[in-house]
């Protein structure tokens, strides 16, 4: 074939472009075990954190995992436990399109400390994307002890301050419940939440929209666990 020609050009590049693609393909197989077990092994830090079990690498996130957690729950809409379900498998990206009805809600019971903590993945909008996370009640199934957050796309410096420590913080010592046990959730308040407020934090600056999501998505998620929490 003539080297000069459209039609050699035209294979060549047919050729390289198979190889290439078929490279990627065997490196993208070979690679997902790998990229399976560090998305777990974070998945079990974001959880353990919310209950101040930081610090541990990747490696150690298994054996602490299995310390501390000591019940992984998959609960239907009525409180009851799906044992035949995989809390830890359950997508909520996916599983929140489904109808309420049919949805799975995990829940994962801690142990820490000689105290019990029940951690709820969360899972809702931001300004430009998906956020998700985790929360972390008491005994009481009432008291925040700790949240994490995280987000796809968020604007830098403004909703993406759903990360940072000082914005996470603000939820220990929050309450989901008023004084008479009704659910109230909890909200970030647009100029700062009220001295003494137990069911507020503060909003981020120029990040309203994600603030309001962060706000929606702990109530919208804890509200499906109630059942579950006034029959245990």
């Amino acid at each position: 074939m003539n080297r000069n020609s459209n039609a050699y050009t035209f294979v060549f590049a047919i050729i390289i472009v198979t190889i290439i693609a078929g490279l990627l393909a065997f490196a993208a197989t070979s690679l997902k075990p790998l990229q399976d077990a560090n998305v777990k092994a974070e998945k079990m830090q974001n959880i353990l954190g919310t209950i101040g079990v930081t610090g541990i690498s990747r490696e150690e996130a298994q054996g602490a995992f299995d310390q501390y957690i000591k019940e992984q729950l998959a609960l239907t809409q009525e409180g009851t436990v799906d044992k035949n379900t995989d809390a830890f498998k359950i997508g909520l990206k996916n599983e929140i399109k489904k109808s309420v009805k049919n949805q799975r809600y995990p829940l994962y019971v801690a142990e820490k400390d000689g105290e019990t903590f029940y951690i709820v993945p969360l899972y809702g909008s931001g300004l430009w994307d998906a956020i998700w996370g985790y929360i972390a009640l008491a005994s009481d199934k009432n008291t925040i002890v700790g949240a994490n957050f995280d987000h796809k796309g968020e604007t830098p410096g403004l909703g993406a301050e759903i990360t940072t420590d000082w914005f996470q913080a603000q939820f220990k010592g929050k309450k989901i419940l008023d004084e008479s046990n009704n659910f109230v959730s909890v909200t970030a308040v647009k100029g700062g939440a009220k001295s003494g407020d137990t069911h507020g934090v503060d909003a981020i600056s120029g990040g309203t929209i994600t603030s309001n999501g962060v706000s929606n998505m702990i109530e919208e998620r804890l509200s499906h666990y109630l059942p579950y929490f006034k029959n245990n």
